[in-house]
């Protein structure tokens, strides 16, 4: 079931169910931390975003594509049938309301040759990335964030681009050159809040070798670990 969402179910659907678990378990309401691996990075960063109650205190994404993805060179598992028909799917129409409804790689797909058509028809990722329109609470919810940890996959052959896993894309208009967070348009006009959190000393850019969520446990026990303590 889990697998299939992955693919198939809502991501708003996905976060709203999320949020609906974390504000009735009493384990958590004093706040808690928050971690995601892969595309559950941003989709965690939507939680933050949308449900301020109870609080995030750190929200550590292992992988995630926050500036969305332009490729699908490997998808995980084994079902390559699926991965050729998604592929297709993205090349055909991404930006369709179809499409984007009910394929969850869609829903975060940002193509930089069509600007135009992924802030206007992305149902998920221009809106937490306030491409429409400044959001104030989602800016003042993400802000509240202690720690905002962004880790990168030196040797990522997934994730396309890999930059994208520390909030940087490709310069709008083409598919070659990459300009990290700090040069976007996103960070310089801060509707994010990612300027104001940057110079707080709250974004944590990590990078580590290896592929797509391949990492050691002494990695993770002395480098993320202590976020979460």
């Amino acid at each position: 079931q889990d697998m299939e969402n992955s693919f198939f179910m809502n991501v708003n659907d996905q976060v709203r169910e999320v949020c609906s678990q974390l504000a009735t378990d009493p384990h958590l309401q004093g706040g808690y931390n928050a971690m995601g691996f892969s595309q559950g990075g941003q989709f965690l960063r939507a939680v933050a975003q949308r449900c301020p109650v109870p609080p995030m205190f750190n929200l550590i994404s292992i992988g995630g594509q926050h500036q969305g993805v332009y490729g699908f060179p490997r998808c995980p598992g084994e079902s390559s049938h699926l991965c050729d028909w998604i592929r297709k799917t993205l090349d055909l129409g991404a930006y369709t309301k179809a499409v984007q409804e009910h394929l969850v790689q869609a829903e975060y797909w940002h193509d930089p040759l069509k600007e135009e058509d992924y802030r206007k028809n992305s149902i998920f990722l221009a809106d937490i990335n306030q491409e429409r329109g400044v959001n104030e609470t989602y800016k003042k919810n993400l802000m509240a964030l202690k720690k905002f940890v962004m880790v990168k996959f030196l040797n990522d052959t997934m994730v396309d681009p890999r930059i994208s896993e520390w909030f940087g894309f490709y310069k709008s208009g083409q598919a070659k050159e990459t300009i990290p967070l700090q040069e976007t348009s996103l960070y310089k006009e801060d509707r994010l809040g990612l300027q104001q959190m940057d110079k707080a000393g709250k974004l944590v850019f990590l990078g580590v070798k290896g592929d797509h969520l391949h990492f050691s446990e002494e990695w993770f026990d002395s480098t993320i670990l202590p976020f979460l303590q």
